[in-house]
């Protein structure tokens, strides 16, 4: 198995402990987008108590990657992904995350191509 196998294997593992259900195609797909942040313990993981990190996936992926319009609705979503991953789980890993991002604004069509 592979390192990236590996990662979004551990992904999946999460996201059943969490009791979310997921798309196996895209979640890899959205891990693959990730690049090799995925592999280094700190840049995997997405820290809801900080506001500067959400301000970067915000302005980085929400509103870079997915083209969405800066506004509330952003705001909202961040706080609600950091809800659905729970506010005592230190693994809020990066691909849950910006997975669960592009759920919630009907993005999958931006990793059509990607799996």
């Amino acid at each position: 198995m592979s390192k990236f196998d590996e990662a979004v294997a551990t992904y999946q593992a999460e996201m059943d402990k969490l009791g979310l259900a997921y798309d196996a195609d895209l979640l890899s797909a959205v891990a693959k987008g990730l690049g090799p942040s995925i592999y280094n313990a700190d840049s995997s993981k997405v820290s809801c108590s900080d506001d500067a990190e959400l301000g970067t996936v915000k302005k980085n992926f929400l509103i870079g990657k997915l083209g969405l319009s800066d506004g509330p609705k952003l705001d909202e979503a961040l706080n609600s992904v950091c809800e659905k991953m729970g506010s005592s789980n230190r693994n809020k890993y990066r691909a849950i995350f910006y997975y669960l991002l592009v759920k919630h604004f009907g993005k999958e069509s931006n990793y059509a191509a990607a799996s």
